[in-house]
């Protein structure tokens, strides 16, 4: 048997690829097809089931693609209704892998059609079980994304208490917990960075496996204080129920390979935007007049999902040389398929071939410590999450998340200066690179965000807590 946990820590999403003598099994896959192809190719192995815990809502599944790449047979748990064709499993059915069994378990909860698949080993004992989003490691789902007329938030978070104690608690302590999302994740709350635990110890460590905790405590503690979910998380639930444009077709359009004067004639179409996916210095030396800055190398694909509000977005792209089928693959992951290619030779073809280049003020630390401290910096902006920020920050610096720049960025003076941080300088150059898109063009970024302000000499400068101070 081989068991192997693949994990994606941009989207904190983990798929599980099982085999058995000749035979596979992947759980919850993404998107892209082609690493499963090589790694079936490699093993020797023909894929026999794709199996789906749910119709995730933070990223869009392959399993369709890679269905019809290789045959094998999609299974969702009961409840579940697609555009596809499917395998529906009955609660306790016993699937064959090589000498393997995988039982379904039907968990709902999280959302109705949630189904836990348990493996036991060629000796018929409990090894593990692949939890989806029923529970992770110190957590469990959210129970507020599958609501529906005639189903409230308690009911599912009531149905879930129950999925929990019926279904995964009687299991064997030594079976391992396999979930598909770990820390960072909006499908839960309070996640563990690990990755994968003991069904014993998270029985343990785990709050909503209290054996002590009642069912209305579950209901308040699971459904209080649960942020509004991502915009285009609905939007990924209807893709992953859908037949929806194939991998290769999408990375055929968005790694088009575009010369200064074809970009810069797209560019000036109203309906297509500007991406620049390299590093914040990069963009702070220059881009394209207008181009969002959301870099690869942070959180890219949940951000891109956050704030670009139309899922069908045009897009056009800034990449560091060699990545942009990457960008174009990660956007893909949470749906955004309408990319129209990148430019060639980077911002260097750009300036050579005459356009204008826009820059982005760039400042760091402890010259923004001093710029207040001196009264020269007037407008200082806090833009993380507010826990962040409740946890400590400058005294009287005005707080406005990033994740609300569509709705509160009017609250702001077009024509002011704003010296932005936010923990390290990522998401402060993407409110920066926004704003000034929408006509803010004052805006100066801090290098290194918080973490370094906290290293400077702050002098008089006071960092407190809680005191949200909003716009």
């Amino acid at each position: 048997m081989i068991l192997d946990q693949l994990y994606t820590k941009c989207l904190a999403e983990a798929t599980y690829y099982i085999t058995s003598g000749k035979e596979a099994a992947i759980v919850d896959p993404l998107r892209e097809t082609e690493p499963y192809l090589e790694r079936l190719k490699n093993d020797g192995a023909t894929l026999k089931y794709i199996f789906l815990t749910h119709f995730h809502a933070d990223f869009v599944s392959g399993h369709v693609d890679l269905a019809l790449k290789t045959g094998a047979r999609i299974v969702l748990g009961p409840n579940a209704t697609a555009a596809y064709e499917f395998h529906q499993a009955k609660d306790g059915e016993i699937f064959t892998l090589g000498d393997l069994k995988i039982k379904a378990l039907h968990t709902p909860g999280h959302t109705m059609e949630s189904t836990c698949y348990l493996l036991f080993t060629e000796k018929g004992e409990q090894h593990a079980i692949f939890t989806g989003d029923t529970l992770f490691i110190g957590d469990v789902g959210r129970p507020d994304l599958a609501v529906k007329s005639d189903l409230t938030t308690a009911d599912l978070a009531g149905y879930l208490y129950e999925s929990l104690r019926n279904k995964i608690m009687p299991l064997d302590d030594h079976i391992i917990v396999y979930p598909a999302h770990g820390a960072g994740s909006a499908c839960g709350k309070n996640m563990s960075s690990e990755t994968y635990d003991t069904l014993g110890s998270q029985k343990k460590l785990n709050y909503a496996l209290d054996s002590k905790l009642s069912k209305t405590e579950f209901v308040n503690m699971t459904t209080e204080g649960l942020a509004e979910p991502p915009q285009y998380f609905p939007l990924n639930v209807a893709m992953n129920k859908a037949v929806n444009s194939t991998i290769d077709s999408i990375l055929g359009s968005g790694t088009t390979a575009l010369s200064p004067l074809e970009f810069q004639n797209l560019a000036s179409q109203e309906d297509v935007l500007i991406l620049d996916v390299r590093t914040p210095n990069d963009y702070a030396k220059g881009s394209v007049k207008n181009a969002w800055f959301i870099g690869l190398d942070g959180t890219f694909a949940p951000w891109v999902g956050a704030l670009i509000e139309d899922i069908h977005q045009k897009i056009i792209l800034i990449a560091p040389e060699g990545r942009e089928a990457e960008a174009v693959t990660r956007m893909a992951r949470v749906g955004y398929d309408n990319t129209l290619g990148y430019l060639s030779g980077g911002m260097a073809a750009w300036e050579q071939a005459g356009f204008p280049v826009e820059k982005t003020g760039n400042i760091s630390a402890q010259e923004f410590v001093d710029g207040i401290q001196l009264g020269e910096i007037k407008n200082p902006l806090d833009v993380r999450k507010t826990p962040e920020y409740d946890t400590k920050h400058i005294e009287d610096i005005a707080l406005l998340p990033l994740d609300d720049i569509h709705k509160k960025l009017s609250s702001l003076q077009p024509q002011s200066t704003y010296h932005v941080h936010c923990a390290g300088g990522y998401r402060s150059m993407i409110f920066s690179s926004i704003a000034k898109s929408k006509g803010y063009l004052n805006m100066v970024n801090v290098e290194g965000g918080f973490g370094a302000i906290k290293k400077t000499n702050l002098k008089s400068l006071n960092l407190v807590s809680t005191s949200t101070i909003d716009l």
